[in-house]
């Protein structure tokens, strides 16, 4: 480093100089990265930042206990770390989310911003790497090949953490609404077609247990992320990194984050197979899927109001339309099926990051970092505003789904065990033809009395498990 008179630094690399602003928190290698790299235009996930410092910070408590470092810089260190993990200095950190190396040019920019803010706190000026280097002391004994996966799975455990959050929210939400609705009948309907009759207790009662399984499912994914390479170093043997570093710093890094971590037992194994990402994302598609399921049958079932099925009310957000007086639309519901759309299209993106990889390690990790974690991040946002914003304002239009079930001739379904199917047939082409109701034709055979028409169409009925034979026959008689 070279004093500028000029308010500039002069820092060296193995490519040549550079001249960097004094007051620049980051270095050379980042000024690098970033007149290479300028592919998305804004730089890595913010929790990918945060747990990146928090793999320095741990780094150098383990460094310290062994002697490595001496407790002074290793204390820089560890306080530059805790600040960046607490949300500061992130503006110094700007490399693009995607770029070549392997994340390299992130870890450098890390270890940058650490060292010079370390150099602060110890009272020397920024570029002054003598008592705090970003290679030597705050690298020391890393590779980003180990610290990249390793910060990208406390990134990703995290944000788990708050989507299986944000799912229960949901649950619940919906299992209000099961309750809720337990008595409105509605028409069931299978190819868009009638079908036969239920409740929309059931409906919800069923998105609730389809978005349970995804809570089980994001909650048992997590283990797969808690084990990782940290103290591999390059490929997974440890090289240049001590026995006793090697067997204690995933130990520190668990003490940091609070979070399960374990070091793989096969650590080459753990460096260059990106497997288990390909495995969460996929559970995360999985939830995208029921998501987007969901979003899309409660926009059927509001619909309208004048002109569609309109069998359920959604709170109004915002105005609809530049265009339309008074067009409300299912705003909240599109937002959250494109949510599930990005992360299906991640989803995509991380299996091709991921069967990229070669030999003795995956270089396409920061995709697998962007992908994974934006996406979560939109999964998270999805279900909130999903549970705030949409579920738990609907309301039922009772009277307009009733009226849909009686004026529907496929409600003849509930009636073929007393019936039989072929009288129930002709009763409903005599319905589909003539306009009347199921209920008044079958009303004039005198084959069903009133108050058995009332029980088979009642909500108990059409959500009970089967029927009870001899009660039926016995109740016609």
């Amino acid at each position: 480093m070279i004093d500028g008179n000029d308010g500039f630094r002069i820092e060296r690399d193995v490519i040549g100089e550079m001249r960097l602003p004094n007051g620049s928190y980051y270095g050379i290698h980042t000024a690098r990265a970033l007149e290479n790299f300028a592919i998305l235009g804004r730089p890595c996930h913010r929790e990918l930042i945060k747990a990146m410092a928090a793999v320095k910070e741990a780094a150098a408590a383990t460094n310290r206990a062994i002697g490595a470092l001496d407790a002074e810089a290793a204390d820089a260190i560890r306080e530059a770390a805790q600040e960046i993990a607490r949300g500061l200095h992130h503006e110094w950190i700007v490399v693009d989310g995607l770029q070549g190396g392997a994340g390299t040019s992130l870890n450098m920019n890390i270890n940058e911003v650490i060292a010079n803010r370390a150099a602060e706190l110890l009272r020397e000026p920024k570029g002054d790497y003598r008592r705090v280097h970003p290679v030597d002391h705050v690298n020391l004994h890393q590779s980003t090949n180990d610290v990249f996966p390793t910060a990208l799975k406390v990134a990703a455990l995290r944000l788990l953490d708050r989507l299986e959050a944000e799912i229960a929210r949901l649950q619940l939400e919906l299992q209000k609404k099961e309750a809720a609705f337990a008595g409105a009948l509605k028409m069931g309907r299978t190819q868009l077609q009638d079908a036969c009759p239920t409740t929309l207790g059931a409906t919800f009662g069923a998105w609730a247990e389809a978005i349970s399984r995804d809570r089980w499912r994001v909650f048992k994914c997590k283990e797969r992320l808690r084990v990782v390479n940290l103290g591999g170093t390059a490929i997974g043997t440890g090289v240049t990194a001590p026995r006793d570093y090697i067997f204690r710093v995933v130990g520190a890094l668990r003490e940091v984050t609070r979070l399960n971590l374990s070091r793989a037992e096969n650590l080459l194994d753990a460096t260059q197979n990106a497997d288990v990402f390909v495995e969460v994302s996929g559970i995360l598609k999985a939830h995208a899927v029921t998501l987007f399921k969901i979003s899309s049958d409660i926009r059927l079932l509001a619909s309208g109001p004048c002109a569609g099925l309109n069998e359920i009310a959604l709170a109004p957000v915002q105005a609809g339309s530049s265009l339309m007086p008074g067009k409300i639309n299912p705003v909240i519901c599109e937002a959250v099926a494109q949510a599930a759309m990005a992360m299906i299209g991640h989803d995509a993106a991380i299996t091709q990051a991921c069967q990229a990889g070669q030999l003795e390690l995956n270089a396409f990790l920061p995709l697998v970092a962007q992908s994974l974690l934006d996406g979560l991040s939109g999964l998270v946002a999805a279900n909130a505003v999903f549970a705030e914003r949409c579920i738990a304002s609907i309301g039922v239009n009772a009277d307009v789904a009733a009226d849909h079930v009686e004026r529907s001739w496929a409600i003849v379904t509930a009636f073929v065990p007393a019936l039989g199917y072929e009288r129930a047939s002709e009763i409903a082409a005599a319905a589909r033809n003539s306009g009347r109701t199921v209920r008044d034709l079958i009303r004039e055979t005198g084959l069903i009395g009133e108050n058995e028409l009332d029980r088979l169409l009642s909500p108990a009925a059409m959500t009970q498990l089967g029927y009870d034979p001899a009660k039926s026959v016995k109740e016609r008689r």
